[in-house]
């Protein structure tokens, strides 16, 4: 983001009314978004418990001894005592340095072998020591996530799992798992996602242009946008829309004034397509 505009972004969120900000430090902005709570919190307008701060393990840090001074940079960077959640950014590992996306000559990532469950070990040690009120994963599969359930001596289970979902990847299954194991779904791109072609899978129609989407809108006097937010938490997925756009970001939060019906959820649901549009080739 240009500098600046995310510190603004994320000031006029907590105006509007969020109160979960998912941040990470491979986003390079955590300076602007830890800046922009403590000035609200200087403002007199919220106070640090009011906020819900997720941050992110990146991939070059599962290492165990790297967790915590990870966490502890993260935390230097936001200025911030604690994170409410701190999660494991994703189930495989880059090998650890400086470089953030390490490559071989041929470009060709240079990836590290971890074991998911030692990491695991060092994120419980976070939250026993205060540095993470409480921790979880994300982009993992179920056969991930019950390594970690499984683990002899696990202290502390997952609280969540973010992934990608939307009506075009409802991820049904992953779903019904999580919730027999009060793990929550978040649920990134919620909206769909940008177009943009080196990260995202562009072959899939835009989600907001959807027909069925919008004839719901109409109906109810609301955008695509936000049709697919209100599907995603009648279904219980907590939703982490990203929007620079104040416009935007107030009407990402004008969800709770209608609800759908039951046949709609099932029309909506019945448009999986069962494709990603961040497909993390990596």
């Amino acid at each position: 983001t240009p500098k600046g505009s995310c510190l603004e972004s994320v000031k006029i969120a907590i105006d509007t009314g969020y109160r979960h900000i998912d941040g990470a430090f491979v986003y390079f902005n955590e300076h602007e978004v830890g800046q922009a709570i403590r000035d609200k919190i200087a403002e007199g307008k919220i106070k640090r418990e009011d906020i819900f701060y997720c941050g992110k393990l990146w991939n070059t840090c599962h290492p165990p001894e790297l967790v915590r001074p990870t966490l502890e940079k993260t935390l230097k960077i936001l200025q911030l005592d604690y994170v409410d959640l701190y999660i494991i950014e994703l189930p495989m590992a880059f090998k650890p340095g400086d470089a953030i996306y390490p490559k071989d000559e041929n470009g060709k990532f240079i990836y590290h072998e971890t074991d998911l469950c030692a990491t695991w070990e060092a994120m419980e040690a976070c939250k026993d020591a205060g540095l993470a009120k409480s921790i979880g994963v994300s982009n993992f599969n179920r056969r991930q996530l019950e390594m970690i359930l499984n683990k002899p001596g696990l202290k502390y289970k997952p609280v969540s799992n973010q992934v990608e979902c939307h009506p075009y990847f409802t991820q049904p299954k992953l779903l019904e798992f999580c919730r027999q194991h009060d793990i929550v779904i978040v649920g990134y791109s919620p909206l769909g996602t940008s177009r943009d072609a080196s990260w995202v899978n562009v072959s899939s129609p835009p989600l907001l242009k959807d027909p069925v989407l919008n004839a719901i809108g109409k109906k109810y006097n609301k955008t695509a946008a936000q049709v697919a937010l209100r599907f995603s938490i009648q279904r219980g997925v907590v939703v982490i829309p990203k929007s620079f756009n104040p416009q935007r970001i107030k009407e990402n939060f004008q969800i709770f004034d209608f609800s759908l019906t039951e046949k709609e959820m099932k029309e909506i649901e019945a448009l999986n397509k069962n494709v990603r549009y961040v497909e993390l080739l990596m």
